[in-house]
């Protein structure tokens, strides 16, 4: 097996056990703590999420890999806090999200890359954690010209490091096809790439060439159906038992993108996204796996997507 770093130090890859492959602890802006003080309650959002996780740990859970970026509001303390308060593994990230930061903007690609892997081999800010993935995002419309510079830097650091990719994608548009031709040009190899957010559409056909490139699947927003034109959890459960059945179960992985509601800037939105997702972090487990299993899917099957290859993915 191999060391993934973690929030709280390295773990072997083969003690990740059932895994949720794109999550959040929680959402924010980059500064926004230091400059703002007080304007988001941190230890009210580190008490939700180590609630919110603890449950999720009575329920299976054993490691998250948090996809929080610095443009998202990576906070390493807090993650730190709700690791050790709740016994999951929290798995943290380099990268960069949709926001570029203006510093990036046309900036050489090693020298961003330089900051990847910085972050992955001693550490992030000053506080020691190493980052145990890289992320990027590219959205509607395609890879922007300063996403690609982001896209390209994360490869660099991939093939410097090892360290595995994680991405952000908008599949209606069939995003993750431009990420994986820019990776490739990059040389990396494709079986270190997670290609996220894929099930936001039912093209089996553009997941199944995803799939043919060597990446794995992240079907990772669950429940779905936050906007008229995505398919909700039932439609997207049907396309993975689709890819089960086209013989892909070794190479897909689900999660929710989900985040503690509390850090919601309104009592309102908050109540709206709990009545959205009142499973939370077991949304899968209480839902989505039933429903596998109703459809004709294995138990081995289901152990093969949620832990056997958030291992291998891992596993060098």
């Amino acid at each position: 097996m191999s060391a993934v770093n973690t929030v709280l130090g390295p773990v072997d890859s083969a003690d990740l056990g059932f895994t949720l492959s794109h999550e959040h602890i929680t959402l924010g802006a980059a500064g926004a703590a230091a400059t703002y003080p007080g304007f988001q309650d941190l230890q009210a959002i580190a008490d939700a999420a180590t609630a919110a996780l603890t449950e999720a740990y009575a329920g299976g859970v054993r490691t998250i890999i948090d996809v929080t970026t610095l443009d998202l509001g990576r906070d390493v303390a807090v993650m730190q806090d709700v690791s050790r308060r709740s016994g999951v593994h929290v798995i943290g990230c380099t990268g960069n999200h949709l926001a570029v930061p203006r510093i990036f903007w046309g900036a050489p690609v090693d020298s961003v890359a330089a900051l990847f892997i910085k972050e992955i081999e001693q550490g992030i800010e000053d506080t020691g954690v190493k980052a145990g993935i890289i992320k990027v995002a590219s959205d509607r419309g395609g890879v922007t010209e300063n996403e690609e510079i982001v896209l390209r830097a994360a490869a660099r650091a991939c093939n410097a490091t090892g360290a595995r990719i994680s991405t952000h994608t908008w599949s209606p548009d069939r995003v993750g096809e431009q990420q994986v031709r820019i990776l490739k040009e990059e040389g990396v190899d494709l079986n270190l790439v997670y290609i996220g957010h894929s099930n936001d559409d039912t093209d089996v056909g553009y997941l199944t060439g995803l799939l043919d490139e060597g990446v794995w699947l992240g079907l990772d927003r669950y429940p779905g159906g936050r906007t008229p034109e995505t398919p909700r959890w039932e439609s997207r459960t049907e396309v993975v038992k689709q890819l089960i059945d086209a013989g892909w179960a070794h190479r897909l992985m689900l999660s929710h993108d989900h985040s503690t509601p509390v850090v919601q800037p309104s009592e309102e939105l908050r109540r709206e996204r709990e009545a959205f997702n009142p499973d939370g972090y077991l949304f899968i487990t209480r839902n989505v796996l039933p429903r596998l299993l109703e459809l004709g899917a294995t138990q081995a099957d289901v152990d093969a997507i949620m832990v056997d290859n958030p291992r291998n993915f891992f596993t060098d």
